[in-house]
C-alpha cells in the first residue's frame, strides 16, 4: 500500500518534475494504440512497456507506422506481474477475463491500473458472469474497483487502486440521459436507446463481419436485446434513480471508422418546458470541461468530436408523445476508451483533469 500511495502522490514539485511510468498491456489494438498515441505527446509521461500477445519482440512502429521515428521501443509480452515493478500505472486494453485472470494483491500494492476492458464495471458477479459467458477470476476486486466516469466518480478516482474504465456505449448513453434520470424528470424504465458506432468500436481483430466489403455502403444492428454493454448502463442508470432501471438498447455498426452517436427516448414524468430541462443538464455539465450542452435545436454529430475527449449533448421535448429525445456524440476511441483512461490516470496522480487531452476535434 505504501508504494501505491507514492505512486499516486502529486509528480510535480518547485524544484523538480518527475515522470509518471507507464505500461501498456494490449498496446497492438486500437484502444491500445491511441493510448500510446495520447500519452507520448506528453513530457510527464514515460511509455515502459508496450504489452502484446501477438506481437513480442517487433518494434512497435513496424506495427503501427504512425509511430516511425517516435519510438523505437519493441513489443512485449503481457506479464503483469512483471510490468508492475516496473511502472507507476498499467493501462489493460486487453480482452474481457484476461486483466481478472492475472490480478492480485501483489501488482495492486505496487501500482495503479486502469482496466480499459470490462471486468471490474459490474459489480454484481452473478451479472458480468450471465452476460460475458465466462467465470470471473478475481471477484473480489469488484467492490473496491472504482468505475472510471470522472463526471460521475471523480472524488472515487482519486485514491483508487483499480480504475474499471467504462465501455464507449456506456459513456455516451450514461452521459446524455444522466441529468434527467437523477432528477426524475423522466421515467427510467420507458428508456429507449439507439446507439450507432464505427467499425473501430469492435477491435482490430480479424472478423468476418469487418471486411470492407461486409462493412462498406451498410448499416446494420448487432447484440440485438443481448449486447453485453447493457448491465453496465442499467447499473450506472440504477445509481442516479436510487432503484433499478431496465432499459432497452441496440447497437448498430455504421461504416466508419470512429464515432458514436446515441438517440435515447423516455417518457417524461411532468409536463416541462425547454428552461427546464436545459437548466438540468446545466446543473451536471457546466463545469465539466469535456462534457458540451448544445445549444437549443443543434443535435449532436461525430464529426464535430472526432480525435476529441469531448461529449455534445443535447435533448428535444416532444409534446405530442409526452417525450424527451436525448443525444449525445463522442469519439470511441478517445472519450470512449484511450482518452478516458488518461483522464483518469490525470486524476490519480494529482494532475489537471485535462491534462494531455485538450484535443480540439477533427475536422474535416
Amino acid at each position: 500500500m505504501q508504494a501505491a500511495a507514492a505512486a499516486a502522490a502529486l509528480y510535480y514539485n518547485k524544484e523538480k518534475k518527475i515522470m509518471i511510468k507507464a505500461g501498456i498491456m494490449g498496446s497492438t489494438g486500437y484502444a491500445g494504440g491511441e493510448l500510446a498515441r495520447l500519452l507520448l505527446q506528453r513530457e510527464d509521461v514515460e511509455i515502459k512497456w508496450y504489452g502484446s500477445r501477438s506481437y513480442v519482440d517487433q518494434t512497435y512502429a513496424s506495427v503501427f507506422q504512425n509511430m516511425f521515428q517516435i519510438t523505437e521501443d519493441t513489443c512485449k509480452d503481457d506479464n503483469m506481474k512483471e510490468l508492475a515493478r516496473e511502472v507507476d500505472v498499467i493501462f489493460t486494453a486487453t480482452p474481457q477475463g484476461f486483466c481478472a485472470s492475472l490480478m492480485n494483491d501483489e501488482i495492486l500494492s505496487g501500482t495503479k491500473v486502469i482496466d480499459l476492458s470490462a471486468d471490474y464495471r459490474i459489480k454484481d458477479v452473478a451479472v458480468y458472469e450471465t452476460w460475458y459467458k465466462m467465470e470471473h477470476k478475481t471477484p473480489q476486486y469488484l467492490k473496491e474497483a472504482v468505475y472510471g466516469l470522472p463526471e460521475l466518480n471523480r472524488d472515487k478516482i482519486k485514491n483508487a487502486r483499480l480504475i474499471a474504465n467504462p465501455g464507449c456505449y456506456p459513456t455516451c448513453s450514461t452521459l446524455s440521459v444522466y441529468p434527467l434520470v437523477k432528477e426524475g424528470l423522466i421515467d427510467p424504465n420507458t428508456l429507449i436507446i439507439d446507439a450507432k458506432s464505427g467499425t473501430s468500436g469492435a477491435g482490430r481483430g480479424a472478423k468476418v463481419d469487418n471486411l470492407y466489403c461486409e462493412v462498406n455502403e451498410n448499416i446494420k444492428a448487432y447484440g440485438v436485446g443481448v449486447h453485453r454493454h447493457t448491465p453496465e448502463i442499467e447499473e450506472q442508470l440504477s445509481y442516479a434513480a436510487g432503484k433499478p432501471v431496465t432499459i432497452s438498447f441496440t447497437p448498430h455498426l455504421v461504416p466508419m471508422n470512429r464515432g458514436i452517436l446515441v438517440t435515447a427516448y423516455a417518457s417524461l414524468t411532468k409536463e416541462t418546458s425547454y428552461e427546464e430541462v436545459k437548466a438540468v443538464y446545466d446543473k451536471y455539465y457546466e463545469k465539466e470541461y469535456f462534457v458540451r450542452v448544445l445549444d437549443k435545436d443543434v443535435t449532436p454529430q461525430t464529426k464535430w468530436v472526432e480525435g476529441s475527449n469531448f461529449v455534445d449533448v443535447n435533448f428535444k421535448i416532444d409534446p405530442r408523445t409526452n417525450r424527451v429525445i436525448m443525444m449525445g456524440a463522442m469519439d470511441n476511441l478517445v472519450k470512449g476508451a484511450a482518452g478516458q483512461a488518461v483522464q483518469n490516470m490525470n486524476l490519480l496522480f494529482g494532475l489537471p483533469e485535462n491534462k494531455g487531452l485538450k484535443l480540439v476535434p477533427m475536422f474535416p
